[in-house]
């Protein structure tokens, strides 16, 4: 006869630990803090780490401090004032009457860096852009230049900086002079190129509201001339005869 084996004791299960003995959880730790603080008050690590910005996040542009002792920040072309810390390309767009095309094509002939800061470049380089964009019409097609076929001259020149502005206002008063349909649209401050002024291009008071008062002045005097005008017509209509007795 086996006899079983005996199943070992199982080991008293020790006591579950209380919450006064694992000590205050985070929630209770933040809820004492924030007391401790008081109202409307945030602990320093949160407001630091509110200001801090996220990895790869767009921040403030630092500013540009060149190594050249002749960096220039403002440099001067055609009396216009260019940002010395942009590429030279993009700063000779500064000037009117010079597109990113023709800035390109005018560093290329000029033997300039297009990426280099403008403010890097001496003097005599700067000068010499400046000639260069002076000489453009000689070295250009006729569908690059902004006056192409200039009637008065017989040829095509490229105007830029002060100089264009200059030959817009002598072309407009060219078309005011023989009274051309564009000449008179600029006079009379209109659109000149054929845009509806229906709704837009306005100028002056709106046509409704001079029309609504129009119509109701006109209104009132009529009602002011209808009473006055029946007044004559009674008094001057004669009496009615009396009916004969038969």
């Amino acid at each position: 006869m086996t006899v079983a084996p005996k199943e070992p004791k199982e080991a008293p299960a020790e006591p579950a630990a209380t919450a006064a003995d694992a000590g205050p959880g985070p929630g209770a730790e933040k809820a004492a803090r924030k007391e401790k603080l008081g109202k409307g008050k945030e602990p320093k690590d949160a407001k630091e780490s509110k200001g801090k910005s996220k990895p790869g996040a767009p921040g403030k542009t630092t500013k540009i401090i060149p190594d050249n002792p002749n960096f220039r920040y403002i440099v001067r072309i055609a009396n216009t004032d260019l940002d010395g810390t942009r590429p030279t390309a993009l700063a000779l767009t500064g000037v009117r009457g010079v597109g990113l095309r023709i800035s390109e094509v005018a560093c290329r002939l000029a033997e300039v860096n297009a990426s280099e800061m403008i403010g890097n470049l001496p003097e005599t380089t700067v000068e010499a852009l400046e000639t260069t964009l002076g000489s453009l019409a000689t070295k250009l097609p006729v569908w690059m230049v902004n006056h192409p076929n200039e009637p008065f001259v017989g040829e095509s020149p490229h105007f830029f900086g002060p100089d264009l502005e200059t030959r817009r206002r002598d072309d407009i008063n060219v078309m005011k002079m023989i009274r051309s349909y564009r000449g008179v649209r600029h006079e009379r401050g209109q659109k000149v190129r054929g845009q509806r002024t229906r709704s837009n291009g306005r100028t002056g008071m709106a046509a409704g509201v001079i029309k609504k008062a129009a119509k109701e002045a006109a209104a009132a005097a009529g009602k002011e001339e209808a009473p006055a005008a029946a007044a004559p017509a009674a008094a001057a209509a004669p009496a009615a005869p009396a009916a004969k007795k038969v």
